[in-house]
């Protein structure tokens, strides 16, 4: 039972209002109580119907950007499998994954309805969009390139979500360059040539450029942690299941900031 309202409501009532006043606290304090309560037993049950919406959604939405361009390729399908096995989905969770995206491959399939869906479930938290987004891209970078009918479905989701085609070119050129940052071996230098890619791609990952201060370099760092930690966003909606996602790309944005650092010291 909830009684804090009603105390620190009596309490401000009376010093406000003597008598009236503590009777007119109680009576907010008890409203206020009674409105906490039942706000904590429907973000909890609202929590699992987000999570069950987050998994259905990703998992349908990748399948309809793969039978864009006609035929889902076996690297698109290898990408859904992958990201299946990183959030150790095991049976019905995975069947209903493999469902969603079967469903997703549909000509019919009401892609805005259900983006819409998606959003209407996570109370349109940006940073959940925002993950979301990125897990559509890395399964259109499955091949390494988007093609057009990919990039019109990518606008079309983008839009659905509330991104702006500056915002959405922004999401691809970190994500194309947090690919190749792996490809160069991530924060390990192998070669001054490498080096040189490994820097041009931390910063695009960052989001800043050479020429932006220190001050700037740690904001931008610090605001891509935010948006991306896990508990944070398990907190807020993401299914558990996808934490290990959330996971690589703090790590990548870690080494990406960690690199710039060591760069900007040794100059």
């Amino acid at each position: 039972m909830r009684v804090w309202g009603k105390v620190l409501g009596v309490f401000f009532g009376f010093l406000f209002g003597n008598v009236f006043g503590a009777l007119l606290g109680l009576w907010l304090g008890h409203r206020f109580d009674k409105a906490v309560g039942g706000n904590f037993v429907f973000s909890a049950a609202n929590s699992q119907a987000a999570q069950q919406e987050f998994l259905f959604s990703t998992f349908a939405v990748l399948g309809h950007i793969a039978k864009s361009k006609g035929v889902v390729t076996q690297q698109e399908i290898q990408v859904a499998n992958f990201l299946m096995d990183q959030m150790r989905l095991q049976g019905e969770a995975r069947r209903q994954a493999q469902e969603a995206f079967r469903q997703g491959k549909d000509s019919d399939f009401p892609l805005e309805e259900q983006v819409s869906r998606f959003v209407a479930a996570v109370n349109g938290r940006r940073d959940l969009l925002q993950m979301f987004m990125e897990i559509q891209l890395q399964g259109v970078f499955a091949d390494g390139v988007i093609d057009d009918s990919e990039h019109a479905l990518l606008e079309r989701v983008a839009l659905a979500l509330g991104f702006s085609e500056q915002e959405l070119q922004a999401m691809i050129s970190r994500w194309e360059a947090e690919l190749k940052f792996h490809r160069h071996g991530g924060g390990q230098r192998h070669s001054t040539q490498s080096s040189a890619k490994q820097l041009e791609e931390a910063y695009q990952i960052l989001g800043v450029s050479v020429e932006d201060s220190d001050q700037q370099l740690k904001r931008a760092y610090r605001k891509l942690m935010t948006q991306h930690h896990p508990d944070k966003l398990v907190a807020k909606g993401l299914p558990p299941e996808m934490m290990e996602l959330a996971k690589q790309r703090t790590q990548d944005i870690q080494q990406a900031y960690e690199l710039v650092k060591l760069q900007r010291k040794a100059a």
